[in-house]
């Protein structure tokens, strides 16, 4: 697990636990918690070969959560999050790693609106990113497409939503996933065949992103964001969806001048 210091990998160490199973849990920082039983740490640059390399001695499959997780200048978002993922898919096909997840984002598609007639948003919509970050998000897309065409990797990108407890805002009731319902995306790809891109949100019933490709790898959402979203509604309101907000699929970040940090 790359970037396993970083918010979703600390949501999701607890849920990917199994016996017999070994987390060797890589990043930059020191992971919080420390690692404990079925876990292991191997700090490493994304983007230093030998690093990574030392870091993919062994493994079975890889979930990709390293990188940039917010808008910074263009040579940083190139390094750690382009650069840092060839890298690493370079390691694993050296390696004869068969499975690797990688954490996309909504951003890679932020600026397609709703889909008129209540219509899901496809699983591959044409990427139309909302930033830098964005960006480099459809190079990962795009990186995982060669890796499975060229090598033969079993690669699923993820296009996450918003990951948290519970959703902390009421565009977030159509976006949300559960740690619990990541969790599960994440072990239906450690085993999927083929190259896929998925939506990553729960079966929420103001959802409007499709599920059509992640559960056609196995994905059984369990939670749906409606049962947290009473006091939210009460506090915001219902929420306009004509407004870029609950409109567009990256938000605010499609509202946002481009430049720093955001």
């Amino acid at each position: 697990m790359t970037g396993a210091a970083g918010k979703v990998g600390t949501l999701l160490r607890p849920r990917l636990a199994r016996d017999g199973r070994v987390l060797r849990l890589s990043d930059l920082r020191p992971v919080d918690p420390p690692p404990g039983a079925g876990e292991e740490e191997v700090p490493a640059d994304l983007a230093d070969p030998a690093a990574m390399a030392a870091a993919m001695k062994g493994v079975d499959a890889v979930l990709h959560l390293g990188g940039q997780s917010r808008e910074h200048p263009w040579a940083d978002i190139v390094r750690a999050n382009m650069d840092g993922t060839h890298v690493l898919l370079e390691a694993a096909r050296e390696e004869g790693v068969r499975h690797v997840v990688m954490m996309g984002s909504h951003h890679a598609a932020g600026f397609h609106t709703r889909p008129p007639g209540g219509a899901d948003l496809p699983d591959y919509a044409f990427p139309r990113p909302d930033t830098f970050y964005g960006v480099s998000k459809v190079v990962m897309e795009a990186l995982g497409s060669l890796y499975h065409d060229r090598f033969g990797m079993n690669v699923t990108v993820v296009r996450l939503g918003t990951c948290n407890e519970a959703s902390a805002d009421t565009r977030g009731l159509a976006t949300w996933i559960s740690p619990d319902d990541l969790a599960r995306l994440v072990e239906a790809a450690f085993t999927a065949p083929g190259h896929h891109v998925v939506w990553g949100v729960s079966d929420n019933t103001r959802r409007w992103w499709s599920l059509d490709e992640a559960r056609s790898i196995g994905y059984v959402s369990r939670d749906d964001s409606e049962s947290h979203a009473a006091p939210l509604l009460a506090e915001q309101g219902e929420p306009d969806l004509t407004e870029p907000l609950h409109d567009r699929a990256g938000g605010v970040f499609t509202l946002k001048e481009l430049g720093g940090t955001w």
